[in-house]
């Protein structure tokens, strides 16, 4: 896999544009969602453009919403080179969320009552209060941390591509970018499927801008027997229905079978995400969920110049900003194959 990836010492162009894809393709999805958000699902005879709907928050054409913003952190922390697997990046992470929270038109009402309950910026007091809320709820599966789960992979491009599928190396890899991806939807999502789901898509993003294919499936092998197959089950339910169907897409299981099945049933990126607006409810959410994924296999460019030129959003960025930090994330990361 690192044969085809790196050539004469520079990163492939196709496998940037990949990894630029997937906080591109989130955007994307996020903003294009964001006037729909809290509405009901649409037919087909709808069009879906970008800055329509109702937009009952007021958002800016383009403008993306809490989905983005709280992965852009975890953008610069993997283009700093960070894997996640350190307290101290992960603590940088948590006062960037708590920054933004406090001025922020719009955030989770799970990742509010956990951010407020941080003591402290660090892992070990967001942990903590992240599993309280848990307990005081009997549950924490919102979809919030699935939403940013995509700069996580982007961490884990190389250390192990180059022994190929199936190999040691390969396998140490996926474990690791699933622990991680545990660990960091862990922060403010307590409950195991909002991590399975972390984990899952995870492992799908970084073999699709590996390889360009889309495989979610790939990602089954990093989670426990028995979830594994109730996952897969999962995912046959969503390939075998629409977004729409999925109606309770706030909670992280039908949030990630609303995008799956919007990519399942897509002609290409840019039907799809229209797809997964038209499901209804979070929109906004769903759509940067199945977008990350998207861009992980189509690029960048896959998506329209005229969408990317007005994408914008928290902390004062735009698009050539989102590409160049991915690029550095994927940089880094390929460098320690």
């Amino acid at each position: 896999m690192t044969a085809e990836t790196i050539e004469s010492g520079a990163v492939d162009p196709a496998l940037l544009d990949r990894a630029a894809g997937v906080i591109v393709g989130q955007a994307c999805g996020d903003a294009l969602g964001a006037g729909y958000e809290f509405g009901p699902p649409l037919d087909e005879t709808n069009a879906v453009e970008l800055g329509g709907g109702l937009n009952t928050m007021g958002w800016d054409v383009g403008e993306w919403t809490d989905d983005t913003s709280m992965a852009i952190p975890l953008l610069d922390a993997a283009a700093d080179g960070s894997r996640f697997d350190d307290a101290a990046s992960l603590g940088a992470v948590i006062e960037s969320w708590r920054v933004w929270a406090r001025d922020a038109r719009d955030v989770g009402i799970q990742i509010r009552a956990v951010l407020a309950d941080v003591a402290h910026p660090d892992e070990t007091s967001a942990r903590a209060a992240a599993e309280r809320l848990h307990r005081e709820r009997g549950r924490s599966g919102g979809n919030g941390s699935l939403m940013r789960t995509g700069p996580v992979a982007l961490a884990f491009l190389g250390g192990g591509a180059g022994g190929g599928l199936g190999s040691e190396p390969e396998v140490a890899t996926l474990a690791a970018l699933a622990a991680a991806a545990r660990r960091v939807s862990e922060l403010t999502h307590w409950e195991a499927d909002a991590g399975d789901a972390c984990a899952l898509w995870s492992v799908a993003i970084r073999h699709a801008v590996l390889t360009g294919d889309l495989d979610v499936r790939v990602g089954l092998a990093v989670l426990p027997a028995d979830r594994a197959a109730r996952w897969g089950a999962l995912l046959d339910e969503a390939e075998a229905r629409h977004p729409r169907d999925f109606e309770q897409n706030g909670w992280v299981v039908h949030a990630l079978q609303g995008a799956w099945s919007a990519i399942s049933h897509g002609q290409g990126p840019v039907d799809a995400l229209e797809r997964a607006v038209r499901g209804g409810r979070d929109t906004d959410t769903v759509a940067a969920i199945a977008g990350q994924l998207l861009g992980a296999a189509h690029g960048a460019s896959a998506f329209p110049d005229e969408w990317r030129a007005r994408l914008h959003g928290w902390p004062d960025l735009r698009d050539a900003d989102l590409v160049a930090r991915a690029e550095r994330a994927a940089t880094a990361s390929l460098a320690r194959s």
